[in-house]
């Protein structure tokens, strides 16, 4: 029997009983229709887990693979999904084009009802990834073959889950979920599909126990309600915070949603959320309404084996563990969109995430049209999610080279923070992270200075901070310019240390274990003790190809004692931070 690797279920936010995976083996081929390759889904033809393992650019690829609808799911729609595919696709179901996507980090989905049938159904995918168009959303996919300096593997094609589900005509599409803490409560935003005579049941629990219900009886597709959380039928609060989800105390809601019709049920739907707040007021950053440290490691989301996708679910959660052990409380996701499955973890574990999307290198309007469209999709996607707590549309000025004194690519990052800001109120945003804002909710500052002495000094002061250029970049763009948003330092360290057999760079270098615990304790002190920080992402949680300046290794091995990483994360600084 084959094997199916990353055979859990793609979509823990929003759960039905009855699906199917298309993950496995599938027929491959390149350039043209021909199918004389086998490759293993969801592994991208560039890495070893898919079987095919060449780096070898070819722009089209071509899959195939033949299903059965379960005889039981007969009478239902037929929904197709798709984690992810890079970079554009043409789906088929038996000879029929169902759809097309643009886009190689957003999730779709489409109805394939009218064109399955009893016994086999053949399901073709055809992909397009132009490797060396640089106005593209690519992230850190080199446009050559052998990756090198901050650019790794490319990856084509299917790199995220892909599987079928049934629904009945009557069922829920969508529910955004929203926290509102302040008033101990939440709101629910609906859309349901054939809703007429149907009634939308909502209960929530916690650990076993109801914490609120609610009944609305459907006179339209879409709508809304607020549910207040009944903290006394619970019987153990006590205050707000011990409602709240934090790293210290992930506490989650289960949610279900139930669709009926007369009685008899349509749609049934589980999900979660946490009670959970982000804001900033005079000038601090605020988890929950208090003040809160960010310390987050900057994570690239490579395995050696999977490239861009995970080798198991058991893998997502393996970083979280490792991250967590050395004394961090979250992740800046950096040029991907994750997983959801990893989105998940983080939210059970209590793991804080930037989520980031891709960016191109060159500026057009096809990279502004397909930065924004994927955007939207995001957001959809992994709105509910309450790891999630800030989102960063744009990266050291990639795609906006002439940020500084370009009026078009300024309004362009003023643009999509507004975006954003509308999709999206409940989190925080940063235009433009590490330089060259145009408008940001926090000023977040890149410098890989290894020099003790200088960063105590730069961020001794915040005359220090907004007067220094550590990339020789202004913090500010066109008319942007501090407006008392808290100050972090986004990507910093980046200290090289070789552990095994890959060679390599990073920002700075080590020579021993020794000197390596040194290196970190001087790059991360000054941030630290200083009073104007409020949170440092260090570069990076792993090595990554070339780049050799994780604190563990590709292969998730710790280069150092990680209490002793730990320890300096809390503050110990002594030349004796030994576990």
């Amino acid at each position: 029997m084959e094997q199916i690797l990353r055979a859990e279920y793609p979509r823990p936010q929003f759960v039905r009983a009855e699906w199917m995976t298309l993950n496995g083996v599938w027929d491959f081929g390149f350039d043209e229709e021909i199918y004389d390759h086998r490759i293993r889904v969801p592994f991208t033809y560039e890495s070893k887990l898919s079987g095919i393992d060449t780096r070898e650019f070819h722009d089209s690829v071509w899959y195939r693979r033949v299903f059965e609808i379960p005889k039981h799911w007969k009478g239902q729609r037929i929904i197709l999904h798709f984690g992810a595919v890079d970079y554009a696709c043409s789906v088929v179901v038996n000879g029929n084009n169902v759809m097309r996507h643009v886009g190689g980090q957003s999730s779709f989905a489409a109805d394939i009802t009218e064109y399955v049938q009893d016994g086999e159904n053949e399901l073709k995918v055809w992909v397009r990834d132009y490797h060396k168009e640089l106005d593209i959303v690519r992230g850190k996919q080199f446009w050559k073959e052998q990756s090198e300096s901050i650019f790794y593997t490319a990856s084509t094609g299917i790199w995220q889950s892909v599987w079928i589900e049934p629904v009945s005509s009557s069922h829920i599409s969508k529910m955004r979920i929203t926290p509102l803490l302040d008033e101990k409560s939440v709101k629910f935003s609906y859309e349901v599909e054939q809703f007429a005579g149907c009634t939308l049941e909502t209960e929530i629990s916690f650990d076993g126990r109801e914490a609120g219900s609610f009944a609305v009886k459907l006179h339209h597709r879409r709508g809304e309600f607020t549910i207040r959380i009944e903290e006394e039928a619970l019987g153990c609060w006590n205050t707000v915070e011990d409602l709240t989800w934090s790293p210290e105390h992930p506490r989650l809601f289960d949610v279900v949603f139930t669709l009926k019709d007369e009685g008899n049920v349509k749609d049934l739907v589980r999900s979660y959320f946490g009670l959970r707040k982000v804001s900033v007021e005079n000038g601090k950053f605020l988890l929950n309404n208090r003040p809160y440290y960010q310390k987050l490691l900057l994570d690239q989301g490579y395995w050696p084996d999977g490239l861009l996708t995970a080798p198991s679910d058991e893998a997502f959660v393996r970083d979280i563990e490792i991250a967590r052990e050395m004394g961090f409380n979250g992740v800046r996701k950096h040029q991907k969109v994750e997983d959801p499955r990893f989105l998940y973890h983080a939210d059970k574990m209590g793991f804080l995430v930037w989520g980031e999307m891709a960016s191109g290198y060159h500026y057009s309007e096809r990279l502004v049209q397909d930065t924004v469209n994927e955007w939207m999709h995001e957001i959809e996607r992994d709105y509910n999610h309450p790891c999630i707590i800030v989102w960063t549309p744009l990266n050291e000025s990639w795609g906006v080279l002439e940020a500084a004194h370009s009026s078009r690519q300024q309004h362009f990052c003023e643009a999509m923070y507004s975006l954003i800001k509308a999709l999206d109120d409940t989190r925080l945003v940063i235009d433009n992270d590490g330089w060259e804002h145009a408008r940001t909710d926090m000023l977040t500052i890149h410098d890989y200075e290894a020099r003790k002495e200088v960063l105590a000094g730069r961020y001794g002061s915040m005359e220090h901070i907004l007067r220094e250029q550590p990339a020789g970049r202004a913090l500010y763009a066109g008319k942007g310019g501090y407006r008392n948003e808290p100050v972090l330092v986004t990507e910093f360290g980046g200290i090289s240390f070789q552990k095994d057999e890959n060679e390599g760079w990073g920002y700075s270098a080590a020579d021993s274990e020794e000197d390596f615990v040194r290196r970190y304790r001087d790059v991360v002190q000054p941030l630290l003790e200083s009073e104007y920080v409020q949170g440092f992402c260090y570069t990076q949680i792993t090595d990554v190809e070339q780049e050799i300046n994780g604190l563990y290794t590709y292969d998730r091995n710790p280069k150092v004692n990680p209490e002793r990483i730990r320890k300096i994360n809390e503050g110990v600084f002594g030349e004796d931070t030994e576990a």
